[in-house]
């Protein structure tokens, strides 16, 4: 029973190294950060354009309505 304490010391110890862990490689668009909300704001921007492309389609429609009540 005794030498189970100290091989599980030891294995405990092996398992640590005494080299600092490798510098992990940055990320090529490490200047162009993403952030989670840039996709919600491309979802709203297109929201937006879609919005403006549908009123411009009503108001000629519209202006076509009262062109042919004259």
């Amino acid at each position: 029973m005794k030498p189970l304490p100290l091989l599980l010391c030891v294995l405990a110890l092996g398992a640590c190294s005494s080299k600092p862990p490798e510098p992990r490689a940055k990320p090529a668009a490490a200047d162009n950060t993403a952030t989670p909300f840039d996709a919600l704001k491309a979802d709203e921007q297109r929201a937006k354009d879609v919005q403006k492309v549908v009123d411009k389609q009503a108001e000629e429609q519209r202006k076509q309505i009262e062109a042919q009540e004259q």
